[in-house]
């Protein structure tokens, strides 16, 4: 077997995390696949995967590793296509947004990458979007669409596309002219990320201990919470605008603002170098960006 085919079956069981999917997909055995793996662990050194009562996970060197490969990959599909495409582009891009962000701003974000380059591959990976930057800083995507904190890692690089307020919605279909004055009111919040930041610093600074009648691992899932009559929710209007469920919320009126979360694309510094990383990072320049959200 050549490098590059195991460096594929390692990217696949990278992503996946299954030793019994990646066989199943990649159409080899499961003995096949461990001996792979050992091969490499072999080669390298180092342990590249733990497998434990939780299931599989990347280690340090696995993490590592992982990006070697699939820079390998990149430079070997350039080579082996030189013959045809000339100075054309090609590779796998592996790019990591919330829902929201697939919908409302990855159609317009990868045009022009789609458009000059059309023999690159996209991979598109959906998920929480307070975890974005560390799943980038790890290696498990080579672009993220996150909203940025005040201090990026070092590790990284972003740019600022848009930005979106921060809203409190409650159930319901009223008009969106109600004050919410009240102290009592139970708050539906997330469990972690800039949002739930936000939200703990708007509530100290008005003196507020709220009440948290639930948390939730990812926006969409508040808002379904919300809907259902748990409580007030805090959330990115962004989010709210192609919420499936929008039409049973209704915004609420505070006479502070939660603040608002500024929207970006990053990738790690490391990479800016990597032809296909330097062309995606290209077309998120300032002419190419979405419109801001009010």
């Amino acid at each position: 077997m050549q490098d590059h085919d195991q460096y594929r079956l390692f990217l696949h069981l990278a992503e996946t995390l299954s030793f019994t999917r990646t066989a199943a997909d990649c159409h080899v055995s499961p003995a096949t696949l461990s001996r792979t793996v050992q091969r490499l662990e072999a080669a390298t050194g180092h342990r590249l995967l733990d497998r434990g009562p939780h299931g599989v996970s990347l280690t340090t060197h696995g993490r590592a590793f992982r990006r070697y490969a699939a820079e390998a990959l990149d430079l070997w599909a350039r080579y082996n296509n030189d013959d045809t495409t000339g100075d054309e582009l090609t590779g796998h891009l592996r790019v990591f947004a919330s829902v929201t962000a697939c919908h409302s701003l990855l159609p317009d974000l990868l045009t022009p990458l789609r458009t000059a380059h059309p023999r690159v591959r996209l991979s598109l990976r959906t998920g929480d979007a307070a975890s974005a930057l560390a799943l980038l800083d790890q290696g498990e995507a080579d672009l993220a669409v996150a909203a940025l904190p005040d201090r990026i890692p070092a590790t990284l690089l972003a740019r600022q596309i848009t930005h979106t307020p921060l809203v409190l919605v409650q159930a319901g279909t009223a008009p969106a002219n109600e004050e919410f004055s009240t102290t009592d009111e139970p708050f539906v919040l997330p469990r972690q990320g800039l949002v739930r930041a936000a939200a703990d610093q708007w509530f100290r600074n008005l003196g507020i201990h709220p009440h948290i009648a639930a948390e939730a691992d990812g926006h969409e899932a508040l808002l379904t919470l919300v809907a259902l009559g748990y409580g007030t929710g805090i959330i990115p209007d962004l989010v709210l605008q192609h919420s499936g469920v929008r039409a049973r919320l209704r915004v609420v009126t505070t006479p502070s603002s939660p603040g608002r979360l500024a929207i970006g694309v990053c990738i790690r510094r490391a990479d800016v170098h990597r032809p296909l990383i330097a062309a995606a990072w290209a077309a998120t320049e300032p002419g190419e960006r979405p419109r801001a959200v009010r």
